[in-house]
């Protein structure tokens, strides 16, 4: 039943939207978290859109920051934000939302296929000295 959606688990969601969801839990904005973590905002966005991930170091502040596991910000496991209340909404919207979150989640492991292979196809260039 689509109320028994864990809505952050590594299935339906990413880092990404693990990070965006604990920020909204704390009423934060994009940017007054980059300014408390001394980057810019854009950093906080690509991470916000899997285009890039924190490292070791910014996991930890995120979480602290963010009052979540660091654990639960990687993979979804351990404390983080409590799922959106399911029974606010329709079993028809819920399934929409876990379809979006599915796709999204297989369009990010295409584009990180897509990047394996430029970057195989650009060493094979230089190897045959097209590069």
């Amino acid at each position: 039943m689509a109320n028994d959606t864990d809505w952050y688990g590594p299935d339906v969601a990413t880092l990404g939207d693990r990070l965006a969801a604990a920020r909204e839990a704390q009423s934060m904005t994009q940017e007054s978290l980059a300014k408390r973590l001394g980057l810019k905002t854009k950093t906080i966005q690509a991470w916000e859109d899997d285009h890039a991930e924190p490292r070791a170091n910014r996991l930890q502040m995120l979480a602290g920051i963010l009052n979540v596991s660091m654990m639960w910000l990687i993979n979804g496991e351990g404390d983080g934000v409590i799922n959106p209340d399911a029974g606010a909404l329709s079993e028809d919207v819920n399934a929409l939302f876990l379809e979006l979150r599915t796709v999204r989640a297989q369009i990010v492991q295409k584009v990180e296929k897509i990047a394996q292979i430029e970057k195989q196809l650009r060493a094979k260039l230089r190897e045959e000295g097209q590069l």
